[in-house]
């Protein structure tokens, strides 16, 4: 019929169907109110549990704690409104926790804003270039040594609170820190341990017996009243940081210059790749939890934006946070309206709550993000992929050590292209090359009749099949096997059926073999080659008269005798 569609031809989406936030996606299949009552009580479940969280991720950053409330409170609702997501909740991080604080202590807090405004307009970009499902090629190897090594270096952030140490500076690189620790274990604060310690039990306990209470929260209060009624010698919020403001900042920007601009443009990659990575990883496990798809590209625009608004009140990075987008679908929530109410309870509780907050030790905070280290770290993963093959075992161990010892960026530059020579390698070792022995169905002619197999003819045919990628990885394997091959045969077929991909470098290479071949007087047929493959070679040279091409090998082999029949022919 004029005018169908082929019901088996894949249509590319739309710009609409790619960056339609779920919102109105879910308000268009219909929003009832039994819908929002489900996304209310999830959204106060998420907002308990991101509470003190925020705080706590903001301090370890080196930030002061409201900017963490600034950033689950304007990012968190923003990551909600305009994501791809139905359930993911966007909030400060404890990946970027090793991040934020070298920025801080490297650029300030207006350099972190700076690099994270370029990290959004990156992200919004990526987003809209539909460069999203690239993400997804980061190795697992790499996703598990850097987060492993977050989780190192947050915990080792948290000893000063933990322990109640002193310190003039703490740095942000790993080696001077300890050596900062270690040199002031003798301002040891008996309480501040007691107080880090009983709140660690009580998170973990809870967790064990009531594991649907919110643990993080009911701890720290309990920590802050104990803190409080006892008169206890701990440092605070307040103490530290003085009172909670009890609203938003009006938005502003940082001042900045070329030279600042180009100074912070690493780290503004950095967030934005790191940023991604999260988001798109807790979408993908909101997917498996829920049964539902998320749109990657339109969560990329979505974050974007979010970033950028998160700094102009006053945040730091957000990104998606994987514990608590699946505390979000474990609690019942039906959309993204759950994001957007968690966000504006974390604002009801900064109107109401601040002063009340400055209560919370800094030590009962350190203990919160001590489970949160050893929750990150993958540790499952980490000892299989050490027991895993020689090269995913190095990838994982020079993420892991760089992101300890150097920094994150380092990391994952390495890693990847690590992990990417290695599979290069891999694909370059798994191409097979191999002279097929003629039978009977090799002697069939051109219209499939077989004939009786003619062991003479042998001397006059080779045929050779190639399996697997034919990449430039692969040439020098492939090249090696051709030049082995003794007296030119008058017919070389060379069998592509099983060569899914081939590159210019690996065409080139054998269309130089092709010509010394063609000098001898060797016919050349390539067998089997899908239309990709085919085109390739026609494009490197291997055309007429050079090479020719045939559905199969018997067909090849019919047309080769044919053509040396006729050459033999009187004229």
């Amino acid at each position: 019929m004029e005018g169908s569609l082929d019901p088996g031809r894949r249509q590319r989406p739309t710009f609409a169907e790619l960056f339609t936030p779920k919102l109105v996606t879910i308000l268009r299949e219909g929003y009832t109110l039994n819908d929002f009552r489900a996304d209310a009580i999830a959204g106060l479940t998420v907002a308990i549990v991101a509470l003190p969280l925020s705080m706590a991720i903001a301090i370890a950053a080196g930030v002061a704690p409201e900017r963490g409330l600034y950033t689950a409170i304007i990012g968190g609702f923003l990551v909600s409104a305009l994501g791809g997501s139905r359930f993911q909740i966007g909030g400060p991080a404890g990946a970027f926790i090793v991040l934020v604080a070298s920025i801080v202590e490297r650029q300030g807090y207006d350099g972190l804003v700076l690099a994270t405004l370029i990290a959004g307009l990156i992200l919004i970009v990526v987003g809209f270039l539909r460069l999203g499902t690239y993400i997804k090629y980061i190795p697992f190897p790499v996703t598990v040594g850097f987060t492993a090594g977050i989780a190192v270096i947050i915990f080792a952030s948290q000893l000063k609170e933990l322990l109640g140490l002193t310190l003039a500076t703490e740095p942000a690189a790993f080696i001077p820190k300890v050596a900062a620790i270690g040199g002031a274990l003798g301002t040891l604060n008996i309480s501040a341990v007691a107080v880090g310690g009983v709140t660690l039990l009580m998170i973990l306990g809870i967790r064990r017996w009531r594991p649907d209470w919110p643990a993080l929260l009911i701890a720290v209060t309990v920590a802050a009243a104990i803190t409080a009624t006892l008169a206890m010698d701990v440092a605070t919020i307040s103490s530290r940081f003085g009172e909670l403001p009890r609203s938003l900042p009006a938005p502003a920007l940082p001042t900045f210059s070329v030279a600042k601009l180009v100074a912070i443009l690493p780290d503004a990659v950095t967030i934005a790749l790191l940023g991604a990575i999260e988001s798109l990883l807790s979408a993908v496990v909101a997917d498996g939890m829920s049964g539902r798809r998320h749109r990657s590209n339109c969560e990329l625009a979505a974050q974007g934006s979010a970033n950028i608004a998160s700094v102009v009140f006053g945040g730091i990075p957000v990104t998606g946070t994987i514990a608590r987008t699946a505390t979000n679908v474990r609690a019942g929530a039906k959309s993204p309206v759950a994001g957007m109410l968690h966000a504006g309870y974390l604002l009801l509780f900064m109107l109401l709550l601040a002063p009340l907050a400055g209560y919370i030790p800094l030590a009962a905070l350190g203990a919160v993000l001590a489970v949160v280290a050893w929750n990150m770290a993958e540790r499952r993963d980490f000892f299989v992929l050490l027991g895993a093959s020689t090269g995913d075992r190095v990838v994982l161990l020079a993420t892991f050590l760089l992101t300890v010892f150097v920094d994150l960026a380092t990391a994952i530059g390495v890693g990847v292209v690590l992990a990417s020579f290695i599979f290069l390698h891999r694909m370059a070792e798994s191409i097979e090359v191999g002279r097929q022995k003629l039978v009977a169905e090799d002697q069939a002619d051109d219209v499939g009749e077989r004939t009786a197999y003619d062991p003479a003819a042998d001397r006059d045919v080779m045929v050779y099949r190639i399996s697997g990628a034919f990449f430039f990885g692969a040439t020098a394997a492939v090249s090696g096997v051709f030049d082995r091959i003794g007296q030119p045969p008058r017919i070389l077929v060379l069998d592509f059926s099983d060569v899914p991909i081939v590159d210019s470098t690996a065409a080139r290479s054998l269309e130089n073999f092709a010509e010394r071949l063609r000098q001898s007087g060797t016919q050349i047929f390539i067998a089997g080659a899908a239309p990709p493959v085919r085109h390739s070679l026609i494009r490197a040279g291997l055309g007429k008269p050079l090479a020719r091409y045939a559905k199969s090998v018997s067909q090849a082999i019919a047309f080769g005798r044919a053509r040396l029949v006729a050459s033999e022919e009187p004229q």
